[in-house]
């Protein structure tokens, strides 16, 4: 990414890799219509979606971008992520295979239902 620090999602977007861009915008089209209420923001450098708490946010890297709920809703998805590669907080998504739009609809729903559950960091 570069240094100058994008102010809003779609310069983030704009300033991801070439290879990124398609599945952030697919993945920012998913997210703002399972949320339309929250607001989209840049927070540590990466779009974040809050409504007033966190939501969930996503980030793009070289060669994968990464969809990041909450530890405790990829926790509650753990059977239908198998075959992801996850960490406690991302489900990473690599840019060269599809976008697993219908689970991470689900994941977004699920985790918006829950999001007073207090399983974030503020």
């Amino acid at each position: 990414m570069p240094t100058n620090r994008p102010k809003t999602v779609a310069e983030y977007i704009a300033a991801a890799p070439p290879v990124a861009r398609p599945h952030l915008r697919r993945l920012r089209a998913i997210l703002r219509s399972v949320a339309p209420d929250a607001e989209e923001v840049i927070k540590w450098n990466a779009p974040f979606y809050i409504d007033p708490r966190y939501i969930f946010s996503f980030g793009a890297f070289k060669a994968h971008c990464v969809f990041a709920p909450t530890p405790a809703v990829l926790a509650a998805f753990k059977e239908e992520l198998e075959g992801f590669e996850t960490t406690t907080n991302y489900l990473k998504l690599r840019y060269d295979e599809p976008l697993p739009e219908a689970l991470i609809r689900r994941i977004a729903k699920y985790r918006l239902r829950h999001v007073g559950d207090r399983d974030t960091f503020w």
